[in-house]
């Protein structure tokens, strides 16, 4: 009886043991990638930074060259309009029984 009680607890230790090294592997993995990712955050923040500052950049120069452009359409050319042109003269044949004008 006591060979089957010394087996019974020597598998119920196998198993919590390898259940509690499963999960102190995993601890000691994610605080490994927590540390490797902590070190890390500042250069993906300055990354960040700079793209948003080249996006904002460049939404900027592209504003001011559309408002440039309203504001050129806006004001017209810096030259004097042309005058009226000349209307032809209508050229009417009379005919008889027909009146001019209608």
């Amino acid at each position: 009886m006591e060979q089957a009680v010394i087996a019974a607890l020597l598998l119920v230790g196998l198993v919590v043991g390898a259940g509690v090294g499963a999960s102190y592997a995993r601890a000691q993995r994610g605080w490994k990638d927590y540390q490797t990712i902590r070190t890390s955050v500042p250069g993906a923040r300055r990354t960040a930074w700079t793209a948003i500052r080249g996006v904002v950049t460049k939404i900027g120069v592209i504003a001011l060259l559309l408002v440039g452009a309203a504001a050129y359409a806006a004001a017209g050319s810096d030259h004097e309009p042309a005058g009226p042109a000349p209307t032809p003269t209508p050229t009417v044949t009379a005919t008889p029984g027909h009146r001019a004008g209608r």
